[in-house]
Parts: C-alpha cells; sequence; structure tokens
C-alpha cells in the first residue's frame, strides 16, 4: 500500500505519550498512527450501521417492547 506524508498538530503531552508508546511496543510513530487512523474510521463506519440495525429492530419489534414494558 502506498505511504503519504501527513502534517498535523497535536498536544505536547499526548505526543510524548505516543513516543513513549513507539519505544516501549517497539513500534515506529508512523505505525502506531496508522493503526489508530485505521482503528478511528472504522469505528465511526460502523456505528451509523449498528444504529441502523438497531432502529429497524426496534420498528419491527415495537409490540413486544409494548409488552415487555408492562
Amino acid at each position: 500500500m502506498a505511504a503519504i506524508k501527513i502534517s498535523s498538530k497535536v498536544e505536547k503531552e499526548q505526543w510524548q505519550a505516543l513516543q513513549d508508546l513507539a519505544k516501549e511496543s517497539h513500534q515506529s510513530i508512523s505505525g502506531l498512527l496508522t493503526e489508530a487512523i485505521a482503528d478511528f474510521v472504522r469505528k465511526r463506519r460502523l456505528r451509523p450501521v449498528v444504529l441502523d440495525h438497531l432502529e429497524k429492530s426496534m420498528t419491527e419489534n415495537e409490540e413486544l417492547g409494548k409488552r415487555l414494558a408492562k
């Protein structure tokens, strides 16, 4: 996979924590950032799908929900 160079600003404390984690885990900062970005994107994309399924389930089972609430 082709890599691109990015630039961003982060809080000093968070940058230090990332550097410490990279040392502790014997990983590069680039690798940790790539992993973090992939995880963030996956979670953000998953949430709307989960909410759509939840809404559909609640609609389909509205009567059951009313009975259980009694």
